[in-house]
């Protein structure tokens, strides 16, 4: 399969599929306990029906919007995700030049693979940090003053994750960080050479941000004893605030689902939350982010901007998530499996489809601007 061949996202994640060894495919496709809320995320966007206008002059499409102060050329960022160049060498790297080359805002987990430092050189566009909330409070501060530092504009702190889910996929194969594969694992590794040679001929696999609490050759620490020992389980809302006080800046929280948190987050100070469910890989069973969004818009939306993600797989989904109140849509997978097919060239392919479908969607709408996009243009099951 070529990439050209590749026309949506089932094309790309199949085109993943081909390259990548089960174990690592697994990594990204896979969800926690049975899956539930993953299939959810992508099912909650087929109950609610567009409802076009026409005859409203639409030659002229203009599909910015600005988030957290940030100007963005398209609705959609790149949400910041973990370990990318275990899915191609090029890793944050491609993703930073594709979401520039889109005028969209990127993320730089804290378990990226690339630099903050580095990221930044590659791009002067919109930079999302995604951090987690460690034990240490002087690491915390640090991290916070290198980002602050280098000229990241939004501090994103991930609030669901004070636990890994129990994702059964990896724990059949194996899969982690370092590796520990059983004999299904290595053998699945041993029929996709082409991976292991990309792997091992380009520049060591590295966490920079964790260099020196997570080591990746001598395995004092996995990524799985990372959340386990270094992460703080007794994070609070108090904690939070002043994590928003010593930022000074937008600060956005990742993993927002109730109306309660919401307000919370809204009182303490932040810019944004985004509603997530973590892509299905935390709680198995919690509510899809489209089905709470509506809820959360009518209680906060005039406070802070309303960010969702999770199972965005179209530019319909766009156009239906931006109609009920939401400022701006992140994407994980949706660019994952291009950047595991085919590097640079497959993000900037599927960010060129996703622009493609949003402007098609909104002339089709009748609507020439997003501001235009409201609830009278949806209908649901």
């Amino acid at each position: 399969m070529r990439l050209r061949d590749c026309h949506n996202f089932s094309d790309f994640r199949r085109m993943a599929q081909q390259r990548l060894p089960g174990p690592i495919f697994n990594y990204i496709d896979g969800a926690a306990d049975d899956e539930v809320t993953y299939r959810r995320n992508t099912e909650s966007f087929e109950r609610c029906d567009l409802v076009p206008n026409v005859l409203r002059g639409v030659s002229e499409i203009d599909m910015s919007v600005t988030v957290m102060g940030q100007k963005l050329a398209m609705p959609v960022y790149c949400s910041p995700t973990a370990l990318q160049r275990l899915f191609h060498h090029q890793g944050e790297c491609a993703v930073a030049k594709a979401a520039a080359k889109y005028g969209t805002m990127f993320g730089v987990s804290s378990l990226g693979t690339v630099s903050l430092e580095e990221a930044r050189k590659i791009s002067s566009g919109p930079q999302v940090y995604q951090f987690y909330f460690h034990r240490d409070r002087g690491l915390n501060r640090a991290m916070m003053q290198r980002a602050k530092d280098i000229g990241v504009e939004v501090m994103m702190l991930t609030v669901d994750s004070i636990t890994g889910g129990n994702r059964e996929r990896d724990k059949r194969t194996g899969f982690a960080i370092p590796f520990k594969l059983n004999l299904s694992g290595m053998l699945q590794f041993a029929v996709k050479p082409a991976w292991a040679i990309n792997y091992f001929t380009h520049e060591g696999f590295k966490l920079p941000q964790l260099d020196e609490h997570v080591d990746m050759g001598g395995g004092t620490m996995s990524i799985s004893h990372y959340f386990t020992e270094m992460l703080d389980p007794s994070m609070n809302w108090d904690d939070v605030a002043e994590m928003v006080r010593l930022w000074q800046g937008p600060f956005c929280l990742k993993g927002v689902m109730s109306v309660e948190d919401a307000r919370r987050a809204a009182e303490i100070g932040c810019s944004g939350i985004v509603l997530s469910n973590h892509g299905g890989r935390q709680l198995d069973g919690s509510r899809a982010a489209f089905d709470q969004l509506a809820e959360i818009v009518d209680a906060v939306g005039d406070r802070i901007d309303v960010i969702m993600d999770g199972g965005v797989q179209r530019g319909t989904h766009v156009l239906k998530a931006l109609s009920l109140g939401a400022k701006a849509v992140g994407v994980g997978r949706y660019y994952l499996f291009p950047l595991a097919a085919a590097g640079q060239a497959g993000v900037e392919r599927a960010l060129e489809q996703m622009r493609v479908e949003i402007e098609r969607g909104m002339k089709l709408m009748g609507c020439t601007s997003i501001e235009q996009l409201t609830r009278e243009n949806l209908r649901f099951r």
